[in-house]
Parts: structure tokens; C-alpha cells; sequence
């Protein structure tokens, strides 16, 4: 069999669409449709079936699948063994799904790690959908995703680091002048948090164990608009994750108090697609994001006083 109907087989497969595919292939639309007919005749078996705007398998196809996507890593991973992946040369454009505030705490690492191994390369930030991460790391919409969100799946990932949180607030509020913030305090007092916070389900669930709830009184979509906000607003609190608190407090007119319960900490990860694509390049953007992630503690401080919150962060 053309092993050039394998390659097509599982791009249609992982993009679930012949435009999509073949778009990865480098071909036109009608090579990957008359690459599937010939598929199907060798196969004696339609393979996808159009269910609205997706090609969707049948199971012949999904048995078929596992080996013929190794078959084809392994093709690839021994070409890329022999030629191997340039950075210094590449050109391709690499996509990495974020936060709001992993772009302002890691993107200006990972940007620096990529070009200067890379000048070519482009680099693209991805506004973070925890929803869609696993379609898009199945169809390799995206190359990678740092996130502190799980991610079902099963998708390879590494932990990078694990992020404790604690209490921020105006340096004109009452708790900021107390040696220690009680529980009590902490519970009773007036809360702000941010909805796509994804360390507060760990937070609400620590605070269930302890037999409290937290009550929010403010809600903000942004991250970026916390520090001006608590600056002006001395009787609010907001439980954050510390390494960003600390940068905050470094240039805003806020403290940074311990946060008086046990809360598990959030892992933040770098996931990789499983997609067959291009798999020496991936490798190569993989360890990199890793090791510029690693690197650093992140660059919060990024959001300072006398800059308006949110500026370039939308």
C-alpha cells in the first residue's frame, strides 16, 4: 500500500476534515479525496462519513487508526533522526494555547528561549479554552498548552511547577495591619475573584472541607484588573496565586498575607497535541517551552502600578 495513503488517512482522521488535512499535507482538496477513494476501494470500506462539517470515522477507521498513526510516527521520527530539525532554518509557525496571565508571566520566557535558538520561527499566543483543549490537541490546532486546568485525555504533559496561593489586599486594609490573618477573619471578610480562576475550585474545595464557603462579592473577568482595583478598594481580599501577589506588591500599594487554610496547590503544565505531524519540530518547541517555563517564576510584575490594568491583555 502507497504509504502516502496512510499519511492521509490520519490527517483526515486527527483534523476530522479534508480541508484541514490537506492544508497540513501541502496539497489540494481533490488529492485527499481521491487519496480516501483509493482507500476505500483497497479498504472495501467507506472510512468517514460527513456528519454536518465533520468527517467522521467508521469504525473500521478507529481500529485502523492506532497503528497507522504509530506506523507513521516511527516513519518520521527515524527521517527526523537522519535530517533532523533546524530551528535556525525553520520558518513553520508554532501555536500555544494560554491564559491571560500565563501569556504575562511565561510568554515573554518562552519568546526569548524560542527566537534565540529559532529567529525565523513565529510564535503564536492562543487565547486558552479549557473546553476545547483536548479537540485541539487531538486535530493539532494547537502545538502545545500551558495551563494549571486539567486537561482530560490522557494527553502527554509535564508539570512544571506548583503554584501555592495566598491573601492580597490594599495596604489600607484593617488585615493588612495584623501580625497574621485569622480563618475567621478570612471568611467573614469581603471577596473578589476572578471567574476563570482556575485554582478557586481548589480553593472552594478546601474551604468545604473546613466547613466554610466563600463569599464573593465581586467578580472580574481579568486578572489584569485585580491589582488597581484591591489598590483603590480597602475593603476587599482576594486569594491569589503567591508568586504573582509578590510581583504585585512590589510595585502596587498592596500586601501579601498567608492564607490561613490548607489549600492543595495548582500544577501548572505544558501539554503537547498528539497529532504526527512534524513530530522533530514538536519535540524541539516541547523541550524548550519546558525548560524557558522552568526557568522562571514568572513575569507578573508586568502589570505595574501607573500602567491601566488590562492594556495589550484583553
Amino acid at each position: 500500500m502507497d504509504l502516502n495513503l496512510i499519511r492521509v488517512f490520519v490527517a483526515v482522521y486527527e483534523t476530522r476534515s479534508i480541508t484541514a488535512a490537506a492544508a497540513r499535507l501541502y496539497v489540494t482538496q481533490p488529492a485527499v479525496s481521491q487519496a480516501l477513494g483509493r482507500l476505500r476501494r483497497d479498504l472495501n470500506d467507506q472510512l468517514f462519513r460527513r456528519v454536518g462539517r465533520s468527517m467522521e470515522p467508521t469504525p473500521l477507521a478507529v481500529g485502523l487508526f492506532p497503528g497507522f498513526r504509530d506506523g507513521m510516527a516511527g516513519i518520521d521520527r527515524t527521517i527526523d533522526a537522519v535530517a533532523g530539525f533546524d530551528p535556525s532554518t525553520s520558518r513553520r509557525r508554532s501555536r500555544i494555547a494560554m491564559s491571560e496571565l500565563g501569556e504575562i508571566g511565561y510568554f515573554p520566557s518562552i519568546f526569548r528561549a524560542v527566537r534565540s535558538a529559532a529567529p525565523h520561527l513565529r510564535v503564536e499566543s492562543v487565547p486558552l479554552d479549557v473546553q476545547a483543549l483536548p479537540e485541539w490537541l487531538t486535530q493539532g490546532t494547537i502545538d502545545l498548552a500551558v495551563t494549571s486546568s486539567p486537561v482530560a485525555g490522557g494527553f502527554e504533559h509535564v508539570v512544571l511547577k506548583e503554584q501555592a496561593y495566598a491573601v492580597l489586599m490594599s495596604q489600607d486594609h484593617q488585615f493588612a495591619r495584623m501580625s497574621g490573618l485569622t480563618f475567621e477573619d478570612y471568611i467573614a471578610a469581603d471577596h473578589v475573584v476572578v471567574a476563570g480562576d482556575s485554582g478557586l475550585p481548589r480553593l472552594e474545595s478546601a474551604l468545604r472541607r473546613a466547613g466554610a464557603a466563600l463569599r464573593s462579592d465581586v467578580v472580574l473577568n481579568h486578572f489584569a484588573s485585580l491589582p488597581s482595583l484591591l489598590a483603590v478598594s480597602p475593603d476587599l481580599i482576594a486569594t491569589v496565586p503567591d508568586t504573582i501577589a509578590a510581583g504585585w506588591a512590589r510595585s502596587w500599594p498592596l500586601t501579601v498575607l498567608p492564607l490561613p487554610l490548607d489549600m492543595q496547590a495548582v500544577e501548572v503544565c505544558v501539554y503537547r497535541r498528539t497529532t504526527t505531524q512534524q513530530l522533530g519540530a514538536l519535540d524541539w518547541l516541547y523541550e524548550t517551552v519546558v525548560h524557558a517555563v522552568r526557568g522562571t517564576h514568572g513575569e507578573f510584575f508586568a502589570i505595574h502600578a501607573g500602567s491601566r490594568a488590562g492594556d495589550g491583555l484583553g
